[in-house]
């Protein structure tokens, strides 16, 4: 009798007073974004399961969801008028009332999405920092993440740096590739992902390597660097904007036309062990690992079993290509926090094949032990060029004429960052059905969010806990249903 009674509820979930509640079913197409949907119901279905939902298999606690501040974001988002741009960042970090973001990055100092190079201290030789400023960013990136912090006061905000101070480097140049020979691969290649190629005035004969340590690795200039990083937590802390976590560089392996520095996994694992890292903790400071942008599991290893430095690590965050490190990663260091650092950018043109190739990426990411998930530019003018020539999608676009709208990936982030708060916990998920992902929030209400990348609608055969649902998923949509 009781091997009868396993079985029958294996293939037959039957509705009862206690069996939770669809309270919102939200669904995006490329045509009509966040579009309300009928609740589901509970039901009795016979057979087996397209997706099942068991609340006790737990995994990684969530952090949150979040964007990135740069200053091409806070010049497009100037030129609308204060209540449009107010209902813009309301929209981006109220909580519960748009995508409520709570986990954000930003650059220290020039990036790739910055009006121009500049770092908070070019004058060479200032080994103890008499003449470092944050004077530039109180332009745009104080102003930008204060008027976030209006809506959402508990932000968190981390930082890494896409290049230190140029004259500590061996090439004493902002940039680590020439433009002339980015130029002539890009012609070789076909490459179009650039739409323009601007130049940097980097000789060829000063370009860095990936595999190199193109920073001067001697003990001033670790300790100026060092010294670099806590004036700069300190000085966003005079501004009333707390950092939490720093990661010592950006794509620590690509040598770009931008803003970017390559080291060795040796080099930083020095750095972070004998320097970076002490100067943090008495900052009170996380230091993670990061970020990495090779799917080179090794390099994590390098670092986090290094005596010094492997001590100071308390998260590794993967980017592009690293996203192929991170189920490895994750097996070996089960414990170790990771985050997602940066979603790849696109191509400027915002459309609804980048936006479901976003979607996969969630997923692969989230499935595999991310608890913080970033996307990149919060907003561009439209076509989403970079000072150096990368057209690149974004959350907001703002046309020239002044006009302005969410795109299709903001919906999609959405689809997450609504509805999983931070201390949610990913759910395990089962039957076969792998376009889906599942949380726990800490108010026990369950989210299931659910893609269908047919031509076709697909009625999913849904068991959450022994009870059944079939909720109907539109044609090349994603949806998100929230159970209580």
């Amino acid at each position: 009798m009781k091997n009868i009674f396993l079985l029958s509820l294996a293939i037959i979930a039957v509705c009862s007073c206690s069996s939770p509640k669809s309270l919102e079913f939200i669904t995006t197409t490329e045509s009509s974004p966040w579009e309300t949907q009928a609740p589901v119901t509970a039901e009795r279905i016979e057979g087996d399961f397209d997706l099942t939902i068991d609340t006790s298999s737990r995994q990684q606690t969530m952090e949150g969801f979040g964007t990135c501040f740069n200053e091409l974001g806070w010049t497009s988002l100037q030129r609308l008028d204060e209540n449009e741009r107010e209902g813009i960042l309301r929209e981006l970090f109220a909580p519960g009332a748009g995508a409520s973001f709570v986990i954000c990055r930003m650059p220290v100092a020039a990036n790739d999405f910055s009006l121009d190079w500049y770092s908070y201290n070019e004058v060479d030789g200032d080994f103890a920092m008499q003449n470092f400023s944050i004077d530039n960013d109180r332009k745009t990136l104080i102003p930008f993440i204060k008027s976030a912090l209006a809506h959402q006061p508990e932000l968190r905000i981390w930082a890494s740096p896409w290049s230190p101070p140029s004259w500590m480097k061996h090439n004493k140049h902002y940039a680590s590739r020439s433009t002339a020979a980015m130029a002539r691969r890009m012609a070789a290649s076909g490459s179009t992902y650039m739409t323009k190629v601007v130049d940097n005035g980097l000789p060829e004969d000063r370009q860095g390597s990936e595999g190199t340590d193109m920073f001067i690795c001697e003990d001033p200039y670790y300790k100026a660097y060092a010294l670099y990083f806590a004036k700069f937590i300190e000085a966003y802390r005079n501004e009333g904007i707390d950092i939490f976590a720093v990661m010592p560089q950006n794509e620590f392996n690509s040598a770009q036309i931008f803003p970017s520095c390559c080291w060795t996994a040796a080099g930083l694992a020095r750095f972070i062990g004998d320097y970076l890292g002490p100067a943090m903790e008495n900052e009170g400071v996380e230091l993670m690992f990061g970020t990495m942008e090779r799917a080179n599991e090794a390099l994590v290893d390098t670092i986090l079993t290094d005596a010094e430095a492997g001590r100071f690590v308390k998260g590794i965050g993967f980017q592009w290509a690293g996203k192929n490190a991170v189920p490895g990663i994750h097996k070996r260091y089960p414990d170790m926090k990771l985050y997602q650092t940066e979603q790849e950018c696109g191509n400027g043109k915002n459309d609804w094949k980048g936006a479901t190739y976003s979607w996969n990426l969630m997923k692969h990411y989230l499935n595999n032990g991310v608890s913080a998930y970033m996307y990149w530019n919060t907003s561009l003018m439209e076509g989403g060029i970079s000072r150096w020539g990368w057209a690149q999608n974004s959350l907001v676009v703002v046309r020239e004429d002044n006009s302005w709208s969410f795109t299709h990936e903001y919906y999609i982030m959405k689809h997450l960052s609504h509805y999983v708060v931070p201390g949610a916990v990913k759910l395990a998920t089962g039957g076969g059905y792998e376009d889906a992902l599942a949380f726990l929030n800490p108010d026990g209400s369950v989210v299931v969010a659910a893609g269908n990348s047919s031509d076709a609608p697909v009625t999913l055969r849904m068991n959450i806990n022994g009870t059944a649902y079939s909720p109907v998923l539109k044609p090349a949509s994603v949806s998100t249903i929230l159970f209580r």
